[in-house]
């Protein structure tokens, strides 16, 4: 039994990033649960409200949103 390639399902164009690409969260949201805090993207990850990441190979991706203020 082989397992599917998830980054290869998406059906709409342009296809969605990598998991592996550095713009992989710009991948379209096909389940979303912000009572619980995470979505999941058309490319397999899932997404942290705290901007966390899981990847679809098991990889965690630490929170990356900004720690310090800016300058408005």
């Amino acid at each position: 039994m082989t397992t599917p390639d998830r980054t290869t399902t998406c059906g709409h164009q342009p296809p969605c990033p990598t998991p592996d690409g550095l713009n992989r969260e710009a991948a379209r949201i096909v389940a979303s649960h912000p009572e619980q805090g995470w979505s999941l993207l058309c490319n397999g990850i899932v997404v942290f409200e705290d901007t966390g990441e899981l990847l679809p190979d098991g990889r965690v991706v630490a929170p990356h949103r900004p720690t310090t203020p800016t300058a408005a």
